[in-house]
């Protein structure tokens, strides 16, 4: 099943917004009880954008890594992919890669010893105090470029086709080689928010 959002400029506005922060976002509909969820499809989403930023391409390995990952959780949950028929609600979820800037310290400058002798009186005599620190002199910060990406999970009610549930972060994307290694971490994170949690 494909679904259609447009939601999007919210999505991608939220790249810009929350900088390189890694807690995870969660919107969830009122009134629904999660608990009657016990199967899902996955779906596919028809994604609309401005033309500027657009999901990032991502292989079948770093797809399955992911899903996988989701689906593990889920099962943790009670929750199973649908063996036939239609499923309690459907899952999607959206992938977003952009540049983005932070700024950094810089490498820290070398320690050097600092000698600070000082006297002390003791009983009328002076006592020469021997006082040696390290000292390590701020280098200050630069601005530097990297690859941010965002990990979107939807939870879609099959019956009403309503959006139930969102969790989503942010995060950046040090190796894109390992970005569904990364991506599936995230996903379980976002999981952890979800309102059904794993049974004993």
């Amino acid at each position: 099943m494909r679904l259609n959002f447009g939601i999007l400029a919210v999505v991608l506005g939220l790249l810009g917004g929350l900088g390189a922060c890694s807690s995870v976002s969660v919107q969830q509909r009122e009134g629904v009880n999660f608990n009657q969820y016990r199967t899902f499809a996955w779906a596919e989403t028809e994604v609309k954008t401005d033309g500027t930023q657009g999901p990032a391409l991502r292989s079948q390995l770093q797809d399955g890594t992911i899903r996988q990952a989701i689906e593990t959780e889920l099962a943790k949950r009670g929750i199973t992919p649908v063996a036939a028929g239609k499923p309690d609600f459907y899952l999607t979820y959206h992938l977003y890669v952009e540049q983005s800037e932070r700024t950094v310290a810089n490498p820290p400058n070398p320690a050097v010893p600092v000698s600070y002798p000082y006297l002390v009186r003791y009983r009328g005599f002076l006592v020469p105090v021997n006082y040696t620190y390290w000292y390590q002199a701020p280098s200050g910060y630069r601005t530097e470029r990297y690859q941010e990406g965002m990990l979107v999970l939807d939870f879609v009610d099959a019956k009403t086709n309503n959006l139930v549930w969102r969790g989503s972060i942010l995060d950046a994307v040090t190796n894109p080689n390992r970005a569904g290694e990364r991506f599936a971490e995230s996903a379980r994170d976002i999981l952890d928010k979800f309102p059904v949690k794993e049974r004993n």
